[in-house]
């Protein structure tokens, strides 16, 4: 074996260098330290050497070359090109630098996974054993300046992860570090027993300490009991480890089941109780509850399970009801720690909880949302905005809010989950407590939230089929490395308390596309109805394997019996507590009975899956792992000891309200002042640095996202989603929506908690609910429990809604989280947490084409109504407000739900609207109050608005800012007595309804006049939203290309920006007569797909709808023979993320085929010989296509597609116009009748800017007419102006045809906006005429039609 050095392309982009350059500069206090900076990826490659031939080593050199390569004229490029061969020390002379970044010695990239999957499929294995990557950077100083000393976690933090990598500032890397085989680290025993002098409990508690276990006394006790006294030995290292995690408050949830004392008073019913208390008074529509990893509701939508036949792979749809399953998880501490790889695993723990829920199910939608403390961007400092330090290894609110997100977005991204709801506060701010001291309270600890619903089939929805003595026990997923290590007792102990070492080893690092194919496995399994083989399933999360197979049998009531050398290992020297109780991700655990082993063996290798037999199940119950290899035995415990009974947890709490001032409004200088304030408050502001990363479209059943309307403004009250995908286009859905007022916790736990509920539901209810008894929430509560007055404050909240306000709503809380330990504390400071309670509602939906949003309509005579449930108070409170927070207040009294009977008579009167016409847009009241919920509607409809304020002038400020509970609707004036009754009706008098404005379409004025009628303010809808949009601009400049914000930001201030909009050359409702002429027979389609690729459901959707049987392909058929694209007159490469995007985005599957002899002989015989077939690719297919242009006849000149020239994943709704250019030989088969249309579409990617090799190569493309789809901007005009381009392509170019016209390749998602209510936004007018389908439908009845 040996290593080989070899040089990639440039890793930073000329924005990334200033990046690097400003962290360094800023770091010495200086301006002009840095002359000059070169970089570039390096590739550590671990042959075997004797079994590599010279053309091995050319093809190795092939997979190696994808992006943007090294400068050839470049001294320094060169420079840094032969240092990084030799692997020379980092001082090059001459006051230069060869500066390292790799992956952390004894961990693999999931990077290096992809790209070594990559060329074992194409003909490496055995040759080449693995692929690691890390970043050489040649930086230039000047001279004499001491640059090492300088350079650490800090100056380097734009392209340095201290979690994930290891800087190399003196010597080289050791490449025999790199691939370390280590041999295995020894099982390790605690002396409580052996050694008879030592004190049991005091050798326990220092284990407690340095293991960072988190036990409490009482758990202390019981095992010195468990060991000293009834077993008489000692304990491993793996058992007490183990015990840790399992029973960890993380895991366990011990304070929510505690007995509460509260002021010397004992409480009856525990946290838990209480929240049961809702289920037990609304069981309705519940199917499970408390019990699985999700909760599982009834939806009454009788639809389809749409999905691949098992044996003939043909997507069918069989006629189901459709469970709706729910769940939202919180990652804080990880995401503290790092916030990039925290938020990932985040979003992709909750993603596997929702796929291990029953006997197999699937994620279909998700949130995320973030709790930061004040954000103090450089420059832009605001008012309010308090800087009070942080600790040394906990990231910035600024860096979490650059990374974290990214982070959820990638995994969300890259395993297929669309992203549609969330929400986003900062707080800082000084309080007095009971006793009179100052307290810091915000989120230092930060909130990080990931969530959504999914699918399951409803014979599976329960964990119903018992595990069967000798039952296999398989480990289903990634193999484990030494990372995430106690991140279940880690989150259990307020940050700073633990380690630094202790909370770097318990952060986890995320491999999506290892989940995307554990996921594809778990839907073959479920797609064969009775077959399905899977027993029992957990998801592998906090505690890794030591927390999910005991589980996975102690469900059952059996033991096992394991053998730890059987668990897929890819680092040799980990330890058994290392193997056994590591956090690796992407991994679940499975029952399944010895006889169905091997079906699942195939199911796992069709999809490339690992999966490894660990155990197998015993009648007895004890719980014993064997290590084959060192002959020890880890774990011998009965389930009883691991899974009893500690002391039960106590609480007492006593009484301590904060003691808080009135609101001073004479701080207020002018309303001018608070508008601009409030505007730039990031709970108010706009969300769209947040929105635009996350794929909000994957599944084309993503019916409601965020943005709203012709020019996509977020803000939609509602995420929502089609039934599912079937026969017919259905009309029914599902819905979610987020409340959180936490600053009011700090006035009234109680109203905090209402609050939370009643804004969930206010945002819900703009999607057609069924009923409200329908309706599920998931409380997740985060909470300094221990600290002064806080653990009375959450049995307050949780008593308000558990025992009050639910109930008489009729709604039950089935599902939900707590993190107990929201306090961060270093040096002499601390920063506590207000009690936060993030709801999440869930519904089932009538018709998801009922969904109201913000978006005014464009009608005569309309008004806009406030429907104000604290109209008759006598005075409305400005507590918790976003006014007073950017004033440094919080107030001493809060908004609540005053009366549920009248709430839950506006959730009624809501529920009976939908059934009429009468409601024309709608925004629920929240944050800002109502002139932010009247601006935020203009902003979405780009008019003017005229507000009338019942109030004086020197009293406008309660009426315009209070956040009471309330909904502005907008009402024809001829309606509004109609809308009245409905009101009446359902117990809301008509004194809680006023007229609070118009919208005015005639100009972009915004006016706010007194009850007198006199202007107190005047602006435009323009410079209002600027301001409103600045800190979304401000964050984007600073994370994506700055010269992509700025082009976004500029568009804010056109008026006369027509908006997206649909000209069409061609009927949507044309089915080109597919349906009476060509139904007899449905030719066959492959729906291909390689592994990491997540769009072929709505592919194989669009192709059946317009005649097409469609076939789902994976690469491993066409490798291993199973199919054959000679079977096929045609092929559609979908979209996702195939390998990850490593070694280029489409080229690791592209070589797949290019560098596999039979693979490559099937698609040149597709493209060259025959004349009946046409291939389509979407994005990655796109991608894929575009780098097989050697075997495609006259593509020779396609572009590739490379990196988005905003730097960023973009998901967007573009214009794009079908074109035809002069040069094409032949018209398209995908646009019979389509050339000339300007219309919408989804765009979802990272790499898509159409990059030519020359000049020449461009006009020689464009004279062959290579062209089929070019972006355009609002007006209509072909653009590489960003946002209209996303990307940045040339010549706006979107997609590229063969000249036969039979190939398409286009970046843009035609497949996922075909059913018309998929489209982010669509003329009302078209709801009828173009009976439920989208435009881009015609693309695949157009082939069909060609096919004939």
């Amino acid at each position: 074996m040996s290593v080989q050095i070899l040089p990639g392309p440039q890793a930073l982009s000329p924005f990334r260098v200033e990046n690097l350059v400003k962290g360094i500069n800023a770091y010495c206090n200086s301006s002009s330290v840095i002359t000059e900076v070169r970089s570039c990826y390096v590739h550590y490659v671990e042959v075997e050497t004797d079994k590599l031939t010279e053309q091995d080593e050319k093809l190795l050199e092939i997979l190696l070359t994808y992006d943007q390569p090294l400068a050839q004229d470049d001294s320094y490029c060169e420079l840094l090109r032969t240092s990084v061969i030799k692997n020379t020390p980092c001082k090059l002379g001459n006051d230069t630098y060869l500066v390292r970044v790799l992956p952390r010695y004894g961990t693999i990239s999931p990077w290096s996974s992809k790209a070594t999957n990559i060329s074992t499929v194409c003909g490496l294995d055995g040759k080449v054993n693995r692929i690691e990557r890390g970043v050489a950077l040649l930086i230039k100083a000047v001279p004499g300046f001491p640059l090492l000393e300088n350079l650490n976690d800090v100056s380097l933090a734009s392209c340095f992860d201290r979690m994930t990598q290891q800087l190399f500032l003196e010597e080289p890397p050791c490449t025999d570090s790199i691939f370390t085989h280590e041999t295995p680290r020894p099982l390790v025993h605690v002396p409580l027993v052996s050694k008879s002098s030592a004190n049991p409990k005091e050798t326990l508690e220092n284990a407690n300490v340095k293991m960072g276990l988190a036990l409490d006394k009482g758990e202390i006790e019981y095992l010195i009991d468990a060991f000293v006294k009834t077993m008489k030995r000692d304990p491993t290292d793996v058992e007490l480890f183990m015990f840790a995690q399992v029973n960890s408050e993380h895991c366990r949830h011990k304070i929510f089941n505690a007995d509460w004392t509260i002021d010397g008073l004992q409480k009856s019913l525990s946290l838990f109780k209480m929240i049961r208390n809702t289920y037990d008074k609304c069981p309705d529509f519940t199917i499970s509850a408390y019990s699985d990893n999700s909760a599982v509701l009834e939806t009454g939508n009788e639809s389809y399970f749409y999905a691949p036949d098992f044996k003939t792979k043909e997507w069918m749809a069989l006629k189901e009801n459709i469970p709706m399953l729910v769940k939202v998880e919180t990652h804080n501490h990880p995401t503290a720690v790092s916030p990039f790889a925290g938020a990932a695993t985040g979003s992709g723990g909750e993603i596997r909880d929702e796929g291990a829920t029953g006997r197999g199910s699937k994620s279909k939608c998700g949130l995320g949302g973030y709790s930061v403390s004040d954000l103090l961007i450089p420059g832009q400092k605001q008012p309010w905005e308090i800087d009070i330090g942080k600790p040394g290894h906990i990231a910035s609110s600024l860096d979490i809010m650059i990374e974290a997100p990214l982070g959820s977005a990638a995994f969300n991204n890259e395993f297929g989950r669309p992203c549609i709801n969330g929400y986003f506060r900062t707080l800082t701010t000084k309080v007095l407590n009971s006793d009179g001291k100052e307290e810091f309270r915000g989120y230092h600890k930060p909130i990080m939230i990931a969530g959504g619903f999914g699918t399951v089939r409803p014979q599976f929805a329960l964990k119903n089929k018992p595990i069967t003595p000798g039952s296999s026990l398989i480990v289903l997923g990634g193999p484990s490395m030494l990372i995430g290590l106690g991140g279940g007792a880690a989150s259990s102990v307020n940050a700073g308390e633990g380690s630094a070492d202790l909370d770097f080893a318990s952060v986890q690092r995320g491999n999506p596309e290892m989940e995307r194919r554990c996921q594809q496995v778990i839907d073959a399994c479920v797609s064969l109805g009775s077959g399905n083989p899977i027993q029992s399933i957990h998801d592998v999360g906090a505690g890794g394997l030591s927390n999910a197979l005991p589980e996975l049998v102690h469900d059952n009531d059996m033991g096992a019996k394991f053998d730890i050398r059987k668990v897929l290992c890819l680092e040799p020297g980990m330890s058994p507590m290392e193997i056994w109780c590591n956090e690796s991700q992407e991994r679940y655990v499975l029952s399944i009975s010895q006889q169905d082993v091997q079906l699942f063996k195939d199911i796992c290798e069709r999809e490339r899956a690992p999966f490894a037999v660990v155990g197998h199940a015993t009648a007895e119950q004890r719980l014993i792992v064997e290590d084959s290899l060192l002959k020890t035995t880890p774990i011998d415990l009965d389930m009883s000891i691991l899974f009893g009974k500690p002391p039960k947890m106590t609480r007492s709490a006593i009484t301590q309200p904060l003691s808080l001032p009135a609101p001073d409004l004479s701080a207020i200088e002018s309303l001018s002042e608070a508008i601009d304030r409030v505007l730039h408050l990031p709970s108010v502001a706009s969300k769209s640095f947040l929105i635009t990363i996350g794929d909000r479209t994957v599944t084309g059943l993503i019916d409601r996202d965020q943005f709203v309307g012709p020019w996509q403004t977020p803000v939609a009250d509602v995420g929502v989603t089609g039934t599912a995908l079937g026969d017919k286009v259905v009309s029914t859905g599902e819905a979610l929506a987020m409340g959180e007022r936490p600053i009011n916790a700090l006035i009234s736990a109680a109203a905090s908690a209402k609050l939370s509920v009643a804004e969930s539901l206010l945002n819900l209810l703009a999607a057609d609910i069924k009923s409200l008894k329908h309706v599920k929430l998931s409380a997740n509560w985060m909470s300094p429990a221990s600290h002064q007055g806080e653990g009375s404050k959450l049995y307050e909240a949780v008593q308000a809604i558990g025992m009050d306000l639910c109930p008489a709503l009729d709604i039950a809380i089935p599902v939900g989280k707590d993190s107990m330990s929201m306090k961060m504390k270093w040096a002499d400071k601390e920063v506590t947490a207000p009690l936060s309670l993030n709801i999440t509602a869930f519904g089932p939906v009538n018709d998801t084409s009922k969904t109201w949003t913000p978006l005014l309509e464009k009608t005569e005579n309309t008004l806009l109504v406030l429907v104000d449930l604290a109209a008759t108070q006598s005075e409305k409170s400005l507590g918790g407000s976003a006014l007073l927070q950017v004033y440094n207040q919080v107030g001493n009294t809060s908004p609540t739900v005053h009366d549920n009977a009248l709430f839950k008579g506006l959730l009624e009167s809501l529920l009976e609207l939908h059934k009429t016409d009468l409601v024309l847009a709608y925004h629920d009241r929240s944050d800002g109050g109502l002139l932010i919920t009247l601006l935020e509607m203009a902003f979405a409809s780009r008019c003017g608005l005229d507000i009338a304020v019942d109030a004086s002038s020197g009293k406008a400020l309660v009426p315009l800012f209070n956040e009471e509970l309330g909904c502005v609707f907008q009402i024809t004036e001829s309606n509004f007595s109609k809308f009245q009754s409905v009101l009446n009706k359902n117990g809301v008098s008509s004194e809680y309804i006023s007229v609070v404005g118009k919208p005015n379409f005639e100009t972009q004025e915004v006016i706010i006049r007194d009850k007198a009628g006199d202007v107190l303010y005047e602006n435009t809808r323009g410079r209002l939203q600027e301001a409103w949009a600045s800190t979304s601009y401000h964050m984007q400049k600073l994370r994506d290309n700055p010269q992509t914000a700025e082009q976004e930001f500029l568009t804010i201030a056109d008026d006369k920006d027509p908006g997206l909009h649909y000209s069409l050359t061609y009927d949507p409702a044309d089915d080109l007569k597919i349906g009476q002429q060509l139904s007899t027979t449905r030719p066959k389609v492959a729906i291909l797909r390689e592994q990491g690729v997540n769009g072929q459901m709505e592919m194989a959707w669009c192709f059946q709808q317009a005649g097409f049987t469609a076939i789902d392909v994976t690469m491993t058929d066409i490798l291993d023979g199973r199919f054959d694209l000679k079977d096929f007159v045609g092929f559609a490469a979908c979209g996702g993320f195939s390998y990850g995007d490593v070694l280029g985005a489409g080229a690791g599957w592209a070589k797949s085929v290019l560098y596999h002899e039979g693979a490559r002989q099937q698609f040149v015989n597709f493209f060259q010989e025959r004349k009946d077939t046409f291939a389509f690719g979407a994005c990655n297919g796109c991608q894929f296509l575009s780098r097989l242009k050697e075997i495609i006849p006259g593509c020779e000149n396609w572009p590739s597609f490379e990196r988005n020239f905003s730097e960023q994943y973009e998901a967007r709704v573009c214009m794009v116009e079908v074109v035809q250019d002069e040069g094409s030989e032949t018209e398209s088969v995908f646009f019979n009748g389509m050339v000339g249309s300007k219309l919408p579409i989804a765009v979802a990617h990272g790499e898509g800017k159409a990059t030519f090799t020359s000049e020449e190569q461009h006009a020689t493309f464009e004279k062959q007419g290579g062209c089929g789809v070019r972006y355009v901007d609002n007006y209509g005009n072909v653009t590489e102006k960003f946002p209209f381009n996303p990307n940045g392509s040339t010549s706006g170019i979107a997609g590229v045809r063969s000249p036969n016209g039979r190939v398409l390749a286009m970046m843009p998602h035609p497949e996922r906006v075909c059913r018309l209510e998929a489209n982010s936004w669509y003329p009302a007018e078209k709801y009828d005429e173009w009976q439920g389908y989208g435009p881009w439908i015609r693309m695949f009845r157009s082939v069909r039609k060609w096919v004939g």
